[in-house]
């Protein structure tokens, strides 16, 4: 019923050994016939053919490839500007929240010294409409920033695409 030791460890090592092996399920195992092809000469037409094939093969690939390149380059330079517009828009945003931040605080000051409610009403409606302002002339310089931005974009990237030569199909 046991094994003996030796067997137990050949059958280990030969497992071991051949663990990538395809395993001898007692079915045969067939080779692909060798088919010798004739050596025909090939007609002059059709290598002229092929090599006319391969050649636009080639020209086609040059163009597309080129194609590409200058693809990527629009795409590059389109990410580049919008990159460094984004940036300055992000830092206007920072300005007008810090000065937006000032007014807001220079405002509170100037309540605590409020000593009646008519100056307290004065002093409010000439707060909102110093914000209303300012608010205004904000807007103003982000829409300014932001068609800037699209603008140059435009410009920059796509003023190449649409022209007779990007349609002309060769």
């Amino acid at each position: 019923m046991t094994e003996p030791a030796a067997t137990i460890k050949a059958k280990t090592a030969k497992q071991a050994a051949s663990s990538f092996a395809i395993p001898d399920y007692g079915i045969p195992i067939f080779e692909m016939p060798k088919i010798g092809l004739p050596n025909m000469e090939m007609p002059e037409a059709f290598r002229e053919m092929a090599e006319k094939g391969v050649a636009q093969a080639k020209d086609i690939y040059e163009k597309i490839q080129a194609s590409a390149e200058e693809a990527t380059d629009l795409l590059k330079n389109a990410y580049t500007t919008a990159a460094n517009d984004t940036t300055d828009y992000n830092r206007k945003i920072i300005e007008i929240a810090r000065t937006n931040a000032h007014a807001a605080f220079d405002y509170a000051s100037e309540l605590l010294g409020v000593k009646s409610p008519s100056e307290f009403i004065e002093l409010s409606t000439a707060h909102a409409r110093k914000q209303f302002e300012a608010m205004t002339a904000q807007t103003k310089e982000l829409t300014e920033l932001a068609q800037k931005a699209t603008t140059e974009i435009a410009a920059k990237t796509w003023r190449h695409v649409d022209t007779k030569e990007s349609r002309k199909v060769t």
